[in-house]
């Protein structure tokens, strides 16, 4: 009985001696034998390349590169007022950067009219976007503001004075604490939140 007890013990001694030099490898990098290796390596595909190559395409590509130095935009063109074809803007065209907001106060002026349904309109933007924090009267006393500390009143004697290319960039881009709001906001409608943060600066 303690013999083949022991044969017993030798064998799986044996097997285990087998295992683990078949699973050592010398190269450090070479992990050895894995199970379902595709969930934690997986295949990089690039967006450029393909098995199949299209024969219409430079160098078969079925996407083609963009032309250099350009970034691609949606068209957005619009007109103010009925029947008014001559005043048309490309307002998506805003290459300001960040940090210049003295060239956007100088040279920025508001496209779109001021008039009772643009007021209006920007009423509705700046109760959707910005009255959290800059409360229903500009006042800086919106309920998120009780956080952010430094909010300011756009009817101060410090911020009355701002102008709309001022305002426009800072929505744009933000400033301080105020985060920018160019991805979810459109230029027309940030031009007229412009009006209607002029009307509140006014203490209107």
């Amino acid at each position: 009985m303690k013999l083949r007890n022991l044969y017993k013990f030798s064998g799986t001694l044996l097997v285990m001696a087998v295992l683990a030099l078949v699973s050592c490898q010398r190269d450090p990098n070479d992990p050895g034998k894995e199970y379902a290796p595709n969930m934690y390596l997986p295949v990089g595909y690039e967006p450029y390349k393909q098995e199949k190559a299209n024969p219409i395409n430079p160098q078969g590509l079925t996407m083609r590169l963009p032309v250099e130095g350009t970034v691609a935009r949606r068209n957005y063109t619009t007109s103010f007022g009925e029947g008014d074809s001559s005043k048309v803007e490309d307002l998506m065209v805003y290459n300001i950067p960040a940090d210049s907001i003295a060239i956007a106060e100088k040279v920025l002026k508001n496209p779109v009219p001021l008039n009772e349904k643009t007021l209006a309109e920007g009423k509705v933007m700046y109760e959707r976007y910005c009255q959290h924090c800059h409360g229903a009267t500009g006042a800086g006393d919106g309920k998120v503001a009780a956080m952010y500390k430094g909010v300011p009143n756009y009817a101060s004697d410090a911020y009355k004075t701002l102008n709309e290319g001022h305002i426009f960039h800072v929505i744009t881009h933000g400033k301080a604490r105020m985060w920018p709001h160019g991805s979810q906001i459109n230029p027309e409608e940030r031009w007229k939140i412009v009006h209607y943060v002029q009307k509140l600066q006014k203490g209107a």
